[in-house]
């Protein structure tokens, strides 16, 4: 009787080419996204990015939905992986860390014309698909928590009402938002200059005693 193939493999040695199978699937959906937008991807046009049969992606991800659902999530946790590490890495400072998780936003690896595409496709659906939106949500609330506690420690240390922390975090990140819109829709090669001069002018504006910390931290020298 034949064994089937792996079937003797170490459980460890399975998991990784599962793993590792998956990872080549989802980085080929992305691809097919950029090309053909979120309504032509199918399990055939992520296969002929993959270089794999049609039914190799159907064994590890069932049908589209699943697929595209994955994908998402997988976008997210790079992108939370990305901002909670330059968070972490900005220290204890609460402008420090708002400048921190801007900035995140507007990396050469965050922001791309590729990743643009991709965050749009899937914002785009996410109404007339709910599974986008609970994926967007779950991970979305998180760093919007994070952006809120950094601008109440802020307001705290100016010896301002904290209470205007949630207003001050929903516009930093409607800010980013909308850059990220305008980048996407512009058709123009992605310029990370123009967010973070941006950037500094809001923060300044929102948090005046340290005005000249936000603009050292993106790099703008103030004019006059």
């Amino acid at each position: 009787m034949a064994v089937q193939e792996g079937a003797t493999r170490p459980r460890k040695e399975r998991k990784e080419n599962a793993d590792k199978r998956r990872g080549q699937i989802i980085e080929a959906t992305y691809r097919s996204i950029v090309r053909n937008g979120l309504s032509g991807t199918t399990l055939a046009s992520v296969s002929n990015e993959a270089g794999l049969s049609q039914g190799v992606a159907v064994f590890y991800f069932q049908n589209k939905q699943s697929l595209l659902g994955a994908a998402l999530r997988h976008q997210y946790e790079i992108y939370q992986e990305g901002w909670q590490k330059a968070m972490s890495d900005a220290g204890s400072d609460p402008a420090d860390q708002i400048t921190a998780l801007v900035k995140s936003d507007f990396t050469p690896e965050s922001c791309t014309e590729e990743t643009l595409i991709i965050w749009h496709a899937f914002w785009g659906e996410s109404k007339a698909r709910p599974l986008y939106g609970e994926i967007s949500k779950s991970f979305e609330q998180e760093r919007a928590h994070a952006m809120c506690n950094a601008c109440a420690a802020l307001l705290q240390a100016e010896g301002r009402p904290v209470t205007g922390a949630d207003d001050i975090a929903a516009g930093i990140d409607a800010m980013t938002d909308g850059l990220w819109l305008g980048m996407y829709l512009s058709g123009d090669p992605v310029d990370l200059k123009q967010p973070m001069r941006l950037a500094a002018m809001y923060l300044a504006a929102a948090f005046p005693a340290h005005a000249d910390q936000f603009r050292k931290g993106f790099g703008v020298t103030p004019k006059g």
